[in-house]
């Protein structure tokens, strides 16, 4: 393991940590509050990182960034499924 991937995937917690109440809260008042055109390329991209860093064999960076990447389809989700109008 290289000091990187620790980095990488200490810094991808704490994002992770960040969207939990954003997340919790859509779903307890059944709101999107993030737009798609945030979410959308958002996780495409998070989930090309994770990608990457497994080539590089960043194993834990790669991990994380697929939980940042699950959480932020969540929220692209919760777009759809409350979409006002």
């Amino acid at each position: 393991m290289v000091w990187q991937d620790i980095v990488i995937s200490i810094v991808n917690i704490v994002f992770i940590i960040a969207l939990v109440p954003q997340i919790y809260n859509g779903f307890k008042l059944k709101k999107g509050s993030v737009m798609i055109a945030t979410s959308a390329p958002t996780f495409i991209g998070l989930y090309v990182m994770a990608i990457a860093f497994y080539t590089l064999k960043l194993y834990y960076s790669s991990f994380v960034t697929i939980i940042g990447g699950l959480l932020w389809t969540i929220l692209f989700i919760q777009q759809l499924m409350y979409k006002t109008g």
